[in-house]
């Protein structure tokens, strides 16, 4: 190998040094194995699947609540922990989940004739579910294949795999994210969107097909598809591309000499690059937005929904962009409920229910509900059992999907059972999977646009799964 390619982790980190000493935070994440450009998706329609991220392990049992009196009976007996019999411990109370009462479209019959209400904050999604745009995915969570109970406890682990750092937060979160533990480069967004640059002909702004409106993000960084990162603004400020702070001060001559030297070192330059992408991109970005209007109203002092009106300004302006496949990533933190789950909860799921209902209706506004397909996930589901004040990390969990695509109304999946014996669970009502992740990320492929023979590209697993269309888009 020549000196001119040859290069140590001095030398990798200089040049970032540098630009970081002048504040250079580039919007475009640096993804090594993905040099260069492609093209767009090559197709006369326009689609966007868009991941709500919800941080911490959201707590299952208190989400999609068991509604029919027999199972909530259970629900109140498992739940009530060391509060007593006669008091609620962390169960919600029967009554207050009425109004969220979920009434299939499709008469369904689910397991021990479990009927289901939503969390009480949830009334906007309850009301998409009635609509039809709004499904539930019963009982998903990342598995490597299909898995028993006795797989499960089995110590044959080559002829029974399990995902890695089970009910750790970082790699559950990583593994739903990218079906990799922490540390992982590459998500499944991301490759939906190395498949969409694949077979792509005339995008020019390519570079915009994977956005996070939540910092740094496996989800949406590809090979090809580098992930683009974009602010959700403030109270003061509306939001879009993230701005080179260095530019505007006494550093500019420093910072445009920087990027735009010619190195002997393969990596200072592709970081050169990618800071000269993020620059040139700023300007086209702040144009397209500058030129859309979004009228529907989002809640303020909501994280949430700050990310989700972006990701709708930005779909907004998807023709000024010539945008035709985008994948978009935002997120809420605070779901680690071992504590206060009565009080934090019903916040937490007061903002996921305001952000994502306007967010729906900023897609009816712009014409384009059918064009975009939102899905919540989470590290992992928590205990059924309580801890007297919260509950603990558990693994499977439900997923709400989102669109005017849907086959909404309905419920995909097995419902676990309403126990802390069941075959359904591995201790404490930790739910075990029924629904792997694959499956749940193939069928969202499959509408983006991807085709049966993509799948094994995208997921890994996916070949150890007879179904790979759950049918809820």
């Amino acid at each position: 190998m020549s000196s001119s390619n040859n290069w140590t982790r001095r030398l990798v980190l200089q040049r970032a040094l540098q630009l970081s000493a002048m504040g250079v935070a580039t919007p475009l994440a640096i993804n090594l194995a993905a040099i260069g450009e492609a093209a767009a998706f090559d197709t006369t329609d326009y689609k966007a699947l868009v991941c709500v991220f919800l941080y911490g392990g959201n707590d299952y049992a208190n989400t999609v609540v068991p509604y029919d009196a027999a199972n909530y009976a259970l629900y109140h007996q498992i739940r009530a922990g060391t509060a007593g019999e006669n008091q609620a411990g962390i169960a919600l109370a029967r009554a207050a989940l009425a109004p969220t009462a979920l009434t299939p479209l499709v008469p369904q019959t689910l397991t021990d004739n479990l009927q289901y209400a939503l969390a009480p904050p949830l009334a906007g999604l309850k009301g998409l579910w009635d609509q039809g745009k709004l499904a539930v995915q019963l009982n998903v969570g990342p598995l490597v294949k299909p898995t028993t109970l006795a797989q499960y406890n089995s110590t044959n682990r080559v002829a029974n795999p399990l995902p890695p750092k089970l009910f750790s937060h970082n790699d559950q979160q990583s593994i739903w994210q990218s079906e990799g533990s922490e540390g992982a480069t590459v998500g499944w967004g991301g490759r939906l969107g190395d498949i969409a640059l694949a077979t792509a002909s005339n995008n020019p702004n390519s570079l915009l097909t994977c956005i996070s409106a939540s910092g740094n993000a496996v989800f949406v960084a590809g090979r090809d598809a580098l992930q683009y990162q974009i602010s959700a603004g403030s109270a003061q400020s509306p939001g879009g591309a993230i701005k080179i702070n260095a530019l505007t001060g006494g550093l500019a001559a420093a910072v445009s000499a920087l990027i735009t030297r010619n190195s002997a070192h393969v990596i200072e330059n592709e970081y050169a690059a990618v800071t000269r992408r993020s620059i040139a991109l700023e300007g086209i970005v702040n144009g397209a937005l500058g030129g859309v209007n979004v009228a529907t109203a989002f809640p303020t002092g909501n994280p949430l929904a700050s990310q989700l009106k972006i990701v709708a300004r930005l779909i907004a302006a998807r023709g000024a962009l010539n945008m035709r496949r985008q994948v978009f990533f935002v997120s809420i933190g605070g779901f680690d409920t071992h504590n206060n789950l009565m009080t934090d909860h019903p916040t937490l799921m007061q903002r996921v229910n305001d952000a994502m209902t306007a967010f729906y209706a900023a897609t009816v506004e712009l014409g384009v509900a059918n064009n975009v397909t939102t899905f919540t996930a989470s590290d992992f589901g928590r205990t059924l059992a309580s801890n007297a004040d919260g509950s603990d990390h558990g693994w499977g969990s439900h997923s709400f999907v989102m669109g005017g695509a849907v086959n909404g109304g309905r419920f995909y999946g097995t419902a676990p059972r309403v126990s802390l014996q069941s075959d359904d669970q591995v201790g404490q009502g930790r739910l075990l999977p029924t629904t792997g992740v694959d499956q749940f990320a193939a069928t969202l492929a499959r509408w983006f646009g991807c085709s049966a023979t993509d799948l094994p590209g995208i997921l890994a697993n996916i070949g150890n799964f007879s179904n790979t269309n759950l049918g809820f888009v």
